[in-house]
């Protein structure tokens, strides 16, 4: 299935007033954002190495929204309503899961240990030890992302890193 996001009206404002505060790569996402071209179209048009990421916290916020879903055919229909958001998180199980939970926080501390180093990201290793349940970790699952692409190691592995933690997050 093939599905095609367009900018809703926040996000056509966004791009004339630049009010949201979205990075430069964030924008530049939503700018190829048309109604038209499909996911799969634009990862062939953007080198962003976490666009499913970055789409899901565009829709999120309001920027954009699901405009068509097209099948194996290539047929496009409009979504069906209540469309599920696109998030890069997995849904979480209806009871904690204190297993997966320890192997996500330490995935996280181990991978910034390996990559970036405890000097270089101390404060983020402090809250990521501190924080509470899934959204905790999910709330500084953005930060740590950067802070493994910003490391010239971590840069290398970090789309595989990221899957391995989206399993467990």
């Amino acid at each position: 299935m093939g599905v095609v996001f367009a900018k809703t009206p926040k996000g056509h404002d966004e791009i004339t007033s630049k009010a949201g505060g979205l990075t430069p790569r964030v924008r530049r996402v939503l700018i190829f954002v048309d109604g038209k071209r499909s996911v799969d179209d634009l990862r062939g048009m953007l080198q962003s190495d976490d666009l499913q990421h970055t789409l899901g916290a565009l829709e999120e916020d309001g920027y954009i929204e699901v405009s068509s879903v097209s099948d194996a055919n290539g047929q496009s229909r409009a979504p069906q309503s209540p469309l599920p958001a696109i998030t890069a998180f997995s849904e979480l199980p209806a009871t904690a899961d204190p297993l997966r939970l320890q192997q996500a926080r330490n995935f996280m501390v181990n991978t910034l240990n390996t990559f970036v180093g405890s000097l270089g990201a101390s404060s983020l290793l402090d809250r990521i030890d501190q924080a509470e349940g899934h959204a905790g970790l999910r709330a500084l699952y953005d930060e740590w992302y950067h802070s493994m692409v910003m490391s010239r190691e971590g840069k290398r592995e970090a789309e595989a890193l990221r899957s391995k933690l989206l399993q467990v997050l």
